[in-house]
């Protein structure tokens, strides 16, 4: 059934490199290093091409020039999800049907933005996509802070109760009422995941499942395992959280992807900074960061040599 499809606890929304050129042109042999060094590191999925992808940036061919090549250089299971959000309903399904062509295993389709539709329109919005997919996976995505609208948990619901194949939402917003209301009428089988790094313990305790995340660049063996003790071990995991908090608030500094692409390029990961439209980060700002993250190194191995002692003992 296309709802048991698992994508994991770590989805990481990834980045994409771009060469310092006059064109900014995309670097897809840094796309590929960096989709497999994810894969090695906590990541159980990939997003590619979404908002921390700078989407509104690319062409469709540069879009599906990635995606086909991160399909052809990654292991055979990797499982990818492919943004496709747009205003107009016709074009979701071109680049959904698109997307699954080149080797997607789901989309992610945000609510439409700046348009503001009602819930009966985002209702026809979303179900006309998934019967024309050919019951293929489909997450909503939920951030009403870049959209202008929420889709409510009795939309959401509705949707997927009369659309098997619409199996999840990343869930952006800080209500987690909203969280509980998802959980409670939506099928027990459909997976919610935190589109917040900062909110994915509490919404584990409301039901989620995990994270769609833009820390697990730097962090994804550490937020993987936070979801993985959750259950077992929830003292554990709520010191993951409370270790990983600060990284979490300093890639989110300024407008997401700037601070996650300068830590990724200061740490060799991305030859190059470089964004289109949004700028590099202010010096100011990269201090900031560089302290923040320094800092984080710091916490995190005092963290971990404290886990391998008491692991001994």
């Amino acid at each position: 059934m296309v709802n048991d499809t698992d994508f994991g606890k770590v989805i990481t929304a990834m980045v994409t490199p771009f060469l310092d050129d006059d064109n900014n042109t995309v670097d897809l042999a840094g796309a590929i290093n960096l989709a497999n060094y994810l894969l090695k590191n906590g990541t159980d999925s990939l997003l590619l091409v979404g908002s921390t992808g700078e989407a509104a940036q690319l062409s469709s061919r540069e879009k599906q020039y990635i995606i086909k090549n991160v399909r052809q250089n990654t292991p055979k299971d990797t499982k990818i999800i492919v943004s496709t959000g747009d205003t107009n309903t016709n074009r979701v399904i071109e680049k959904s049907n698109c997307a699954f062509d080149l080797g997607a295993d789901a989309v992610l389709i945000s609510v439409p933005e700046y348009i503001k539709p009602p819930q009966k329109d985002l209702y026809a919005h979303f179900s006309n996509v998934a019967k024309s997919v050919s019951n293929k996976p489909i997450f909503i995505y939920n951030i009403p802070s870049r959209t202008g609208t929420e889709i409510l948990p009795d939309t959401i619901a509705h949707l997927a109760h009369d659309n098997p194949n619409i199996i999840g939402v990343k869930q952006s917003m800080p209500d987690l009422d909203k969280v509980s209301e998802i959980r409670i009428k939506c099928p027990a089988t459909f997976q919610i995941y935190s589109g917040d790094d900062s909110l994915t313990l509490p919404m584990l305790s409301l039901g989620a499942k995990g994270v769609v995340s833009v820390a697990s660049h730097l962090a994804g063996k550490m937020i993987n395992q936070m979801i993985t003790n959750f259950n077992s071990n929830p003292m554990l995991s709520q010191q993951y959280h409370q270790m990983l908090y600060p990284l979490f608030k300093s890639l989110f500094m300024t407008t997401n992807p700037i601070p996650i692409k300068q830590a990724l390029y200061n740490m060799n990961l991305i030859s190059s900074p470089v964004l289109r439209t949004l700028g590099t980060m202010t010096k100011q700002d990269q201090e900031k960061l560089s302290n923040a993250l320094a800092e984080f190194e710091i916490q995190k191995n005092k963290f971990l040599n404290a886990q391998h002692i008491k692991t001994r003992a």
